[in-house]
């Protein structure tokens, strides 16, 4: 009789609780109102998370691009996600080598750029021409900077990725001297256009 008793009001307010956290839900409209509701009720896990269209696969990313909303429960907690912004963001993507000025003089940096101009010419694929010759951590992508945002980079290596009339395929050479800056360039993708997402995450601790 007590235990049926226990769990009746247990079910009760597990059954409240979750009518309560489903109306904050839908009075949240923005991403300032969720950061307001997560100052106001802080919890362990809770938190604003990002999600891009192109980067961002999963199948809750999936469930929130298409619906906005998602419930995840497992034995110890629920997990509420709800998306209070939606932008659509200029990205662009390029492969590059990187040459540093401040390792290399200028005549080094000029041979070594014609070299990797000719044996890319000659058909070396231009990821394997840049784990072998690219001065930055990106040579172990191959030279791939993924879809990246404008801001990513130094703006002359925006223009160049984003402006110039190249055609996929083309190489080109971009020298920002004022930093010591060299690089290869070879466009690879049009820019686009890409759905991002910043979603409310709310985890609730089952009892």
């Amino acid at each position: 009789m007590y235990r049926l008793l226990f769990f009746t009001i247990l079910f009760t307010y597990s059954t409240y609780s979750q009518e309560s956290l489903t109306r904050d839900l839908d009075s949240i409209l923005n991403i300032d109102q969720a950061e307001m509701y997560l100052a106001n009720n802080p919890s362990k896990g809770s938190k604003l998370i990002s999600f891009n269209e192109e980067k961002h696969k999963t199948t809750l990313a999936k469930d929130l691009f298409d619906r906005g909303r998602s419930t995840i429960e497992s034995d110890f907690k629920i997990t509420h996600y709800k998306v209070v912004e939606s932008n659509t963001v200029l990205h662009y993507r390029v492969s590059y080598i990187f040459l540093d000025g401040k390792k290399l003089s200028k005549s080094e940096i000029q041979s070594i750029s014609s070299l990797i101009m000719s044996k890319h010419a000659n058909g070396v694929p231009f990821n394997k021409l840049a784990k072998q010759y690219s001065m930055d951590i990106n040579a172990r992508r191959g030279g791939d900077t993924g879809w990246v945002k404008q801001d990513s980079f130094d703006p002359k290596f925006e223009d160049t990725a984003i402006n110039s009339p190249l055609n996929i395929g083309d190489l080109v050479t971009l020298n920002i001297g004022d930093k010591q800056m060299y690089y290869v360039i070879l466009k690879t993708h049009d820019i686009k256009y890409i759905k991002e997402i910043q979603a409310l995450k709310i985890v609730e601790q089952k009892s």
